[in-house]
């Protein structure tokens, strides 16, 4: 079993949003209404930061000073 976070979809402009977890097998089909009070959701997804890729892990993205990885710029340069 996992547990999912979802939201409220507001109807009106304004209306608060509400947010609840939810235990259901990965296999189930996402919730499109909340259990409790009726109103329709949608289900939020947050995690890592791991992208989905076909080949493995993502490269590391470049840092903004250069091209280096580490230590302000001391350890390693590209």
């Amino acid at each position: 079993m996992a547990t999912y976070v979802y939201e409220t979809v507001p109807s009106k402009k304004g209306e608060k949003v509400t947010r609840f977890e939810f235990r259901q097998s990965m296999n189930d089909k996402p919730l499109t209404h909340d259990p409790e009070s009726g109103k329709p959701v949608r289900r939020i997804i947050s995690g890592g930061f791991a992208p989905i890729t076909s080949g493995g892990a993502a490269p590391a993205p470049m840092p903004a000073s250069g091209g280096h990885h580490c230590c302000g710029g001391g350890c390693h340069t590209h």
